[in-house]
């Protein structure tokens, strides 16, 4: 028998939030590590300046995609009991601050210069940090229903 599922209180006439804004973010920084390649491939500032525009929207959008999950996490009792939960949000939190220093990286510097090596590294680690939490976060929908009515 499955238990009863976790509704969430950051959402819009039943609609969590958090998963509907997520994707965002998540597409602009999986799309920076493109665009730095594409940069350190060939050479032009194009790929530079896109890079800088998706370090900027994933990072912010991150951040504000994070409050939608931390009020699921702070406000309902069963989803803090949750192991799974603290874990995606660690990872979340890791996640968006090299996102929002590679952001400043390539705001405050030479945006060509910091590419190789920064750039790209803090590009590759954060993507790797975005399918961990992302698995983690398929857990609490999959596995323990947060945010999910399995009664209509």
């Amino acid at each position: 028998m499955q238990a009863e599922p976790i509704l969430s209180r950051a959402a819009i006439a039943g609609h969590p939030l958090h998963p509907m804004v997520i994707h965002f973010p998540v597409a602009a920084l999986i799309g920076l590590v493109g665009a730095d390649l594409g940069f350190l491939v060939s050479g032009d500032a194009f790929w530079a300046r896109a890079a800088l525009w998706l370090a900027g929207v994933g990072a912010l959008g991150g951040w504000v995609a994070s409050v939608f999950g931390l009020v699921d996490l702070l406000a309902i009792a069963r989803v803090r009991r949750l192991v799974v939960a603290w874990a995606h949000a660690l990872l979340a939190v890791m996640m968006l601050s090299l996102a929002t220093l590679n952001w400043t990286l390539r705001l405050v510097g030479d945006r060509e210069a910091v590419v190789l090596p920064w750039g790209l590294a803090l590009s590759l680690l954060t993507a790797a940090f975005i399918a961990l939490a992302a698995y983690l976060g398929g857990r609490l929908v999959y596995e323990k229903t947060v945010g999910v009515d399995t009664a209509g």
